[in-house]
């Protein structure tokens, strides 16, 4: 395709964005991190502050962060849904200061957040998130009986043996055969 950027161009292009993303994020008075199934964030704050220093305020779709009597580290709209009964925050003391720690625990457990309000001056570009390496028992009933599937497809396919699908078309054609012994089956094929 004409005007489409080279593999080089691309990882240089890709770079440079993360470069910026990471400069973006620095700019922010907070830290946060996020996994497929949860938010963490850290706000430093002074020493000399106690937990009823501190508002918090979590709902659903809002968050509020700040230390009384000044303006908000963040206050907005949520991205995305969370579980407040899930979530909760902690003062932590530092070796210079102290730190508020909030955990968010996402209502949907499938998707990446781009900021954690919808106010943020600064999102991040979720199609290039790698996500960690995730464990079948993280994943809800069906999915991960369609991953099973794929693996033991994959396995069997390997080792030259039938898939999951033709082991029941064969099946099939055995219960077939047996309710029907006098036909003929010898030259059959099964597709």
């Amino acid at each position: 395709m004409p005007g489409s950027p080279t593999p080089s161009e691309r990882e240089r292009k890709d770079a440079e964005a993360r470069a910026r993303e990471k400069e973006e994020q620095a700019q922010l008075p907070y830290k946060w991190t996020q996994t497929i199934k949860d938010l963490d964030i850290a706000v430093p704050v002074a020493g000399n502050l106690r937990g009823k220093d501190i508002e918090v305020v979590m709902t659903k779709t809002k968050l509020k962060v700040a230390v009384k009597g000044q303006e908000a580290v963040i206050d907005g709209d949520l991205t995305h849904a969370i579980l407040v009964d899930e979530s909760a925050w902690t003062l932590e003391p530092l070796k210079a200061g102290k730190e508020i720690n909030i955990h968010l625990d996402k209502s949907n457990k499938m998707e990446w957040w781009d900021a954690i309000t919808t106010n943020a001056p600064y999102k991040i570009d979720t199609s290039k998130v790698v996500p960690e390496n995730s464990k079948l028992g993280d994943l809800d009933g069906e999915t991960r009986g369609m991953v099973e599937k794929m693996m033991y497809d994959q396995r069997q396919k390997e080792m030259g043996k039938p898939t999951s699908e033709e082991e029941g078309k064969m099946e099939m054609l055995k219960k077939f055969q047996a309710q029907h012994p006098e036909m003929d089956f010898s030259g059959a094929k099964i597709s």
